[in-house]
C-alpha cells in the first residue's frame, strides 16, 4: 500500500463572508451603544469668545440661564433658591457647565455664579460657541 502525502490545499479564494459578518455584529454594537450628546436641551443662543478651548468634560452638571432669565438645572426650572439647595447636594470636585444665553441679563449669571461661589464649587466652565 502506498500512502500519499498530503499536500496542502492551495487557497485561489479568500472567503470573506465570516468576515462580513464579524465587520456586521461591530457595527450594530457601535451603532447601538454610542451616545449621541446633543449641545443642550434648552434653547440658549450662546455668547461667542475669540480664545476658546475645548474641554473633553466627563460627568458633568448643566446650569442655564436662558434670555427671559430663568434657571435650568439640567432640564428642570428651578428658583435660585432651590438651584443652591440642588448644587449643595453634589460634591464640591464635580463639574458644573453653565450655559447662559449671550442676552441674558448679567444679574442673571452674577446670581448663579455668586451660588457657586459659596458653596465653594471650583470645577465651573462656561460655555461659549467659537
Amino acid at each position: 500500500m502506498r500512502r500519499c502525502k498530503k499536500v496542502p490545499k492551495k487557497f485561489d479564494q479568500i472567503n470573506v463572508i465570516p468576515f462580513i459578518d464579524i465587520m456586521l455584529v461591530l457595527l450594530v454594537m457601535v451603532l447601538t451603544t454610542a451616545t449621541f450628546i446633543k449641545q443642550g436641551v434648552i434653547p440658549v443662543e450662546l455668547p461667542t469668545a475669540k480664545a476658546t478651548k475645548k474641554e473633553d468634560l466627563k460627568k458633568e452638571i448643566s446650569i442655564y440661564v436662558n434670555v427671559k432669565g430663568e434657571l435650568f438645572y439640567e432640564k428642570d426650572k428651578v428658583t435660585a433658591q432651590e438651584l443652591e439647595a440642588k448644587l449643595s447636594q453634589i460634591p464640591k470636585e464635580q463639574t458644573v457647565v453653565l450655559r447662559s444665553d449671550k442676552d441674558s441679563k448679567f444679574q442673571d449669571f452674577v446670581t448663579v455664579m455668586d451660588i457657586l461661589k459659596r458653596l465653594k464649587h471650583e470645577q465651573l466652565y462656561i460655555v461659549t460657541k467659537e
